[in-house]
C-alpha cells in the first residue's frame, strides 16, 4: 500500500489548490482515504474524508474544502477553495477500512505530505 500526495505551493489568501492522493496496492472505492494537515508547531489535524459511508469535513474547512475521487485513476483529491493563511501546513492523504474517521490513528497508512502555503 502507498499514498503519494501532492500538488502543494505557495498561493495567496483567496486562492485556490487542488491536492491529489495517487493510490496503490488497494483501490480507493474501496477504502476510506482522509486529509489531514500539519501547522507548524501544531497537532496534526483532521480535514476531510471520503469513504464508503461519504465525506465528513473540519468544521473550519466546510463549504470551502472538497474531496473527491476518480476510482479510474484510483486517486483521491482535496479541493481547497477560498484558501486563508490559517490553511497553512502540510498535507498528508491516509487510507483506512470503509469508514470515514476523524481520528488519525484510525488510519493505517499515510503519504510523505505536501506542503500548502497561504500568504500575502
Amino acid at each position: 500500500v502507498q499514498l503519494q500526495a501532492f500538488g502543494g505551493g505557495f498561493v495567496e489568501p483567496g486562492s485556490s489548490l487542488r491536492l491529489s492522493c495517487v493510490a496503490s496496492g488497494f483501490s480507493v472505492g474501496h477504502y476510506a482515504v482522509g486529509w489531514f494537515r500539519q501547522a507548524p508547531g501544531k497537532e496534526r489535524e483532521f480535514v476531510g474524508a471520503i469513504g464508503w459511508s461519504g465525506k465528513i469535513y473540519a468544521g473550519s474547512v466546510e463549504g470551502r474544502f472538497t474531496v473527491s475521487r476518480d476510482n479510474s485513476v484510483n486517486t483521491v483529491y482535496l479541493q481547497m477553495n477560498s484558501l486563508i493563511p490559517e490553511d497553512t501546513g502540510v498535507y498528508y492523504c491516509a487510507v483506512r477500512d470503509r469508514f470515514c474517521s476523524r481520528n488519525e490513528r484510525d488510519y493505517a497508512y499515510w503519504g510523505q505530505g505536501t506542503q500548502v502555503t497561504v500568504s500575502s
